[in-house]
């Protein structure tokens, strides 16, 4: 079969195509012929920096859907051709993936295979983020970075359909700033943003804010917030070091800061992830979300995706064609 992997970290030329055995499931694992894969940030940061990577050689990729291609012993629920979404540790770029049973998720009715390969690492989070972890109330104000990356273009919609009273948006240009407002969001500021909150809020700050990017963005997002207001952190894109919050941070308004990955999600409660993701798949079965594939690349041409989503350019969703 054909993969992709690389053998040292770097830019996205260290992507190269290989040959590679048919990958078998073992005890409580399926196969599946892979028929798209999601590209993720996550991806970028496993190539350039190792970021959960266990050694190398390494094959990318986090989610994918196709059929069901072979089950491993103890499996129960999935039979071979069922037509499937997953998540996987990695390997998902490639002809055939293996991923642990309880990650593999059959499709819902009305959502096809490219559909699927565009959310499951990317709705159920975004479903989290404003339900789940920041409980997101009727009227509240919500502030979102990356808003027109995949996770953004959804959690605004989410929002919204969720009654939030104000929803705002944090992007690096103006094109993708035209593209938020598409989406759900009310208002979007590009580049710094902590000033702009305060003013489009009278002073008050917003009520949740979700921050993908940590650092010194972590920061901004924690100051934005109102009293009593909620953070929740699900990345850490810009590669800061971790940063401390406590006491000082926290006491004077009564603030709080949750955490969210939808990987180790996976690892630590999956039963939890099979209802998150029932839960959020149903909102893109009912037409309350949809997120644009805008840009579609053949497998061998993954090195030109993760150029693209390096550059910071991309909206929506990338996708491999396996």
């Amino acid at each position: 079969m054909r993969a992709i992997e690389f053998q040292q970290y770097g830019g996205p030329e260290v992507l190269e195509a290989v040959e590679a055995d048919v990958p078998e499931p073992g005890p409580g694992q399926v196969s599946v012929d892979v028929a798209y894969a999601g590209v993720n940030f996550a991806d970028l940061k496993a190539r350039a920096e190792g970021y959960r990577v266990p050694a190398l050689p390494f094959r990318p990729g986090l989610e994918l859907s196709g059929r069901v291609r072979a089950i491993g012993d103890g499996v129960t629920g999935l039979s071979v051709g069922q037509e499937v979404t997953a998540l996987t540790q990695s390997g998902a770029y490639a002809q055939v993936a293996v991923a642990e049973a309880a990650t593999v998720f059959p499709l819902p009715q009305g959502v096809d295979l490219r559909t699927a390969a565009s959310l499951l690492a990317v709705l159920p989070t975004a479903y989290a983020l404003v339900h789940t972890v920041g409980r997101l109330q009727p009227g509240e104000s919500v502030l979102v970075q990356g808003a027109a990356g995949g996770i953004g273009t959804v959690a605004g919609q989410l929002a919204k359909a969720a009654g939030a009273g104000a929803v705002y948006g944090v992007v690096s240009s103006a094109a993708k700033a035209e593209y938020a407002r598409g989406h759900g969001y009310d208002e979007v500021f590009v580049g710094d943003f902590e000033k702009a909150v305060r003013a489009a809020t009278g002073e008050r700050g917003v009520d949740l804010a979700l921050d993908p990017v940590g650092g010194e963005t972590l920061k901004a997002s924690l100051a934005s917030l109102a009293v009593f207001g909620r953070l929740v952190s699900f990345g850490n894109a810009s590669s800061a070091e971790p940063w401390q919050v406590g006491q000082p941070e926290l006491y004077p308004t009564g603030l709080s800061v949750g955490g969210f990955s939808i990987l180790t999600l996976a690892q630590t409660a999956p039963a939890e992830l099979r209802t998150l993701v029932e839960r959020a798949f149903a909102k893109a079965a009912d037409g309350t979300v949809s997120l644009p594939v805008t840009a579609q690349f053949a497998l061998e041409e993954a090195a030109q995706a993760h150029r693209l989503m390096g550059a910071r350019k991309s909206t929506g969703k990338l996708l491999l064609t396996v």
